[in-house]
């Protein structure tokens, strides 16, 4: 709007002051706002363009929101930023976009604080009590996006938000997850009967020689049935890490018809 004033293009039959007057509005409702706004342009446009060979997803990712004036900044904290390798004030800012694999869209984000007490800098006197875990703030977006409108064939992520729990939860949306696998002892799956976790699978497992493009595909049951309320089929795949040719990347897929090259 800015550009289309500056050039004298601008038709709207309102002033800038009113558009400004409208952004600062904090009754406006802006996660619903930007997820219609996905909806209409990704069912409006992109679809039509998108091969039905081609696999849409959802993904979502985190990067770092820094605040200067962290002090009087509600919840804000001291996160770590994986691009710098150090620790910044402000935020972690989830961002649940579409993809098909040439287009993106930004779909909704929401602000992450640290779950550490000692790293929380800003003013905590009057948190709003209905805060949730960045977990479940995943399903929280998705259950979203999905009444709007918006479908998908597969939700990604990374380790962050990796976990049985989460898995389980997604496919029963009926949707399939590609994510990557946190390396932790307490992140266990069901494999040849038998609770592991995925360090353990891997040392367990023969290797694939040579010049493959993976090291391991093993079948695995995700989820514990007294806990998750249901085990679901899933497939880890293990390949070498680009950056370090000595070390090993694990990824689970619960699309058990996908091949592993």
């Amino acid at each position: 709007m800015y550009m289309q004033q500056k050039y004298g293009k601008c038709t709207a039959g309102f002033s800038k002051n009113t558009y400004y007057r409208f952004m600062q509005n904090p009754h406006i409702n802006w996660l619903r706002l930007t997820i219609l706004l996905a909806e209409r342009i990704v069912n409006g446009h992109l679809k039509d363009l998108t091969s039905d060979q081609r696999a849409d997803c959802f993904v979502f990712d985190d990067s770092l929101y820094s605040r200067t004036g962290y002090k009087k900044t509600e919840l804000a904290a001291k996160v770590f930023d994986h691009v710098s390798m150090t620790y910044k004030k402000g935020f972690r800012m989830m961002t649940m976009g579409w993809t098909d694999g040439s287009s993106f869209v930004p779909i909704a984000s929401s602000l992450l604080s640290s779950k550490n007490d000692q790293n929380v800098i800003g003013t905590t006197k009057k948190i709003n009590k209905r805060t949730i875990k960045g977990d479940h703030v995943v399903i929280q977006l998705l259950d979203q996006a999905l009444k709007a409108g918006l479908t998908a064939k597969y939700v990604m992520f990374d380790t962050w938000f990796s976990n049985p729990h989460q898995i389980v939860q997604i496919s029963q949306r009926g949707l399939n997850v590609i994510a990557m696998v946190k390396k932790s002892s307490k992140i266990t799956y069901e494999f040849e009967g038998k609770r592991m976790n995925v360090k353990q699978i891997f040392n367990a497992c023969k290797k694939r020689r040579g010049r493959s493009r993976y090291l391991l595909s093993v079948p695995v049951k995700v989820g514990d049935l007294a806990k998750d309320g249901a085990q679901i089929d899933a497939r880890i795949v293990c390949v070498r890490n680009r950056s370090n040719r000595k070390d090993w990347i694990a990824l689970i897929c619960t699309d058990m018809t996908i091949d592993e090259n």
